[in-house]
């Protein structure tokens, strides 16, 4: 059986990734996207980076993949994509993924949504939907 612990660090080998304190400087940037891919539960509980994307993890693919019904305007926007979710694993597989189908400059928080708010990162509510 192969280990998700393994799965990670295969991810982590091929993707760009760096810690929290390294991220922040990319927030707020014209031309970079935060992608958080925790459930949103998690969002309504902890709040997300300011600004950032939603993208559940279970849609990745299909928000990804232009020729999807689902596919979402914000992947095709040939910004700089920063993956995060709760700890670095899910945003680890999900960089890898995304860059296996093809987007370009993507990258990882390997610490995580709590690495930014130990960080000191900046920190909203989730957004309400209209």
């Amino acid at each position: 059986m192969k280990r998700i612990k393994d799965m990670v660090a295969e991810a982590n080998e091929v993707v760009d990734h760096a810690p929290a304190t390294e991220m922040m400087a990319l927030h707020g940037q014209e031309g970079v996207t935060f992608v958080d891919l925790r459930d949103p539960r998690e969002l309504e509980r902890d709040g997300m980076i300011p600004g950032a994307f939603h993208c559940p993890r279970g849609m990745l693919e299909f928000w990804i993949d232009p020729e999807s019904p689902y596919a979402k305007p914000q992947f095709q926007s040939g910004h700089r994509f920063v993956f995060y979710c709760a700890s670095g694993w899910r945003s680890a597989l999900s960089a890898r993924t995304a860059q296996e189908m093809g987007l370009e400059n993507v990258s990882h928080i390997t610490d995580g949504f709590g690495g930014w708010k130990k960080s000191g990162g900046p920190v909203g509510e989730k957004p309400v939907k209209k």
